[in-house]
């Protein structure tokens, strides 16, 4: 089947559909009813059929565009269609969004407020709007229409998914990250996962003034990145850790060189020496893979000041305290956790996965000396992003590390508050000339730029 095209329930017989659209009102304005929308379908079924035929998929997008409405008018004359203006622009509209958009999900692609798409199949969307989840009305023509934009988007990111490499994970052309998995993989029939990102950056002000964060919390964060402190960013799928790195990391001074490591690239710095790497997954024959391990191993000979990892995920852990162990201070990275301790615990399970036969202490008291803070994130029940707390990490006692809370998330006015403990690391902030804000005698972070 072409790219362009997708099946319709029992094909499309000319004469039918001629017979059938010859009955609506040509002249209605009201929206479409089911059956005016059976029909519009089946045109554009055959409008697909014909493009995947006559319209190269080399053509740019625009000069595509115009050769679709030539087909439009060209099947609608020739078969003696008869459909009113409304019905031809509305169907001229669906299939230049089927060939070069991404079908019934393009009104979603322009909403600021959706930040999260889930195709789950072709009748099935639901989106995160505001922080809430969704169902919408709208849905694919069949499965074949919904493979055929998993298809183009793919292709647009140099990726590849088929019955022999049935999932794809890739960064689209707008920033948004795609995940896509094919039956028999997925029961439901293809599934297709669309992370969108703001547009507008997300500043530190504007995240306070979203109730986020609060600029106790921001000056002392302020502080703790300048003055090169460790930080990991934790928190469950979808509670703002790639936000969180991209505030934390405006905090970094201009004059550093930044490299940051990612599997797909999200982070976007406003610093301007960043050199941004992302993985690679392997090619058709399976060959070419490169691993964000292999990516932070060359980072170090990069002579980078900072290391921002876009996320933890399995060996590259153990390169990742090691950097920060061996004169890259301030380095950040985000790993999927519950609370600080949970983070903790993960990160040793991955330093496992790196293959090495070492002891358990070995790896907690590395830990305990190089992390410094761990920024815990969360979702409340109305779908805001929040600050659970952060967490300073204390020293070995016995075999456990010790983690105590510096803010905590206050239930009355549902904003980080200080808990009035002292940390640990403090001389750190005064060596750098950068003092926690709110420390009597302290000096405020901005203030010694």
């Amino acid at each position: 089947m072409s790219d362009f095209a997708f099946s319709s329930e029992g094909g499309s017989n000319s004469a039918d559909l001629r017979r059938r659209l010859a009955a609506l009102d040509a002249e209605a304005l009201e929206p479409p009813d089911d059956t005016s929308r059976d029909l519009q379908r089946q045109l554009r079924s055959r409008v697909l059929e014909e493009a995947g035929t006559r319209i190269p998929r080399a053509l740019p997008d625009d000069e595509r565009e115009q050769r679709i409405r030539q087909l439009v008018d060209e099947i609608i004359e020739l078969d003696d269609i008869r459909v009113s203006p409304t019905q031809r622009r509305s169907i001229i509209r669906q299939v230049v969004s089927d060939t070069v958009g991404y079908g019934p999900l393009d009104e979603l692609m322009t909403d600021d407020r959706v930040s999260e798409i889930m195709c789950n199949g072709p009748d099935t969307i639901y989106v995160e709007r505001s922080g809430r989840i969704e169902r919408t009305d709208l849905a694919f023509g069949d499965e074949a229409h919904l493979r055929s934009v998993i298809n183009r988007i793919a292709r647009s990111a140099g990726r590849r998914i088929d019955e022999s490499s049935p999932m794809v994970d890739a960064r689209m052309a707008d920033g948004s990250r795609m995940n896509a998995i094919l039956p028999p993989l997925a029961l439901n029939g293809p599934v297709l996962t669309i992370r969108r990102f703001p547009e507008v950056r997300l500043t530190p002000e504007s995240l306070v003034a979203a109730g986020t964060y609060t600029m106790d919390l921001i000056g002392f964060v302020d502080a703790c990145v300048r003055a090169k402190l460790n930080i990991v960013v934790s928190g469950g799928t979808s509670t703002g850790k790639t936000t969180a790195l991209n505030v934390l990391s405006q905090f970094i001074d201009d004059r550093e060189r930044i490299i940051t490591i990612e599997d797909s690239a999200e982070l976007s710095l406003r610093q301007p020496h960043v050199i941004s790497l992302e993985a690679r997954p392997p090619n058709t024959e399976g060959e070419g893979r490169v691993t964000i391990r292999e990516l932070l191993v060359n980072a170090l000979r990069m002579r980078p000041d900072r290391l921002i990892i876009g996320e933890c995920r399995g060996g590259e852990a153990l390169d990742m305290l090691q950097a920060m162990n061996t004169g890259h201070e301030g380095s950040m990275t985000t790993v999927h956790a519950n609370s600080p301790r949970d983070a903790l615990r993960r990160l040793e399970t991955m330093v496992l996965m790196a293959g090495y036969d070492l002891p358990l202490r070995a790896i907690r008291e590395q830990m305990s000396s190089i992390i410094h803070l761990i920024l815990q994130l969360d979702r409340a029940p109305d779908g805001r992003r929040i600050v659970r707390s952060l967490a300073e990490v204390q020293h070995m006692e016995d075999d456990t590390i010790l983690v105590q809370d510096l803010f905590v998330h206050d239930l009355d006015t549902g904003r980080p508050v200080r808990t009035g403990l002292r940390a640990g690391f403090q001389p750190l902030l005064d060596r750098a000339g950068v003092a926690d804000p709110a420390r009597p005698g302290g000096v405020d972070s901005k203030a010694v730029r």
